[in-house]
This record gives C-alpha cells, sequence and structure tokens, in this order.
C-alpha cells in the first residue's frame, strides 16, 4: 500500500496551486495584451503603405492622363 500513497503524493504536488495558476492566467493575458498591441501596430503601418501606394498610383494615372 506505501507505492499507491506515494504516487496520490506526487499527484499532489504536480497539480499548480491557485497562486500558480493565477499566475499564469495574468502571464496569459499579458501576452494576449502584447500581441494585440503589435497587431494593431502592423495593422496601422500597413494601412499607412497601402495609402501611400494608392496616392502614387493615382499620380502616375493621372500623369499618363495628360
Amino acid at each position: 500500500m506505501e507505492p499507491a500513497c506515494r504516487k496520490d503524493k506526487q499527484k499532489l504536488n504536480s497539480t499548480p496551486t491557485r497562486g500558480d495558476r493565477a499566475k499564469q492566467k495574468s502571464a496569459q493575458q499579458e501576452l494576449k495584451q502584447r500581441q494585440r498591441a503589435e497587431i494593431y501596430a502592423l495593422n496601422k503601418v500597413m494601412t499607412e503603405l497601402e495609402q501611400q501606394q494608392f496616392e502614387a498610383f493615382c499620380k502616375q494615372m493621372q500623369t499618363q492622363g495628360e
């Protein structure tokens, strides 16, 4: 019967505590927020680039039409 008790103790030690779970959840939320901020920043850069390319295209079309 002793080996079974040892297994139970190992299982108890391997389960995360409330503090560990809270830390992990907090870390995941921070990662998600950082990734979201990066996505918004990238979207802004891509939108600006697209606008510049569109303006350059419009100028090119105007000069060809003249």
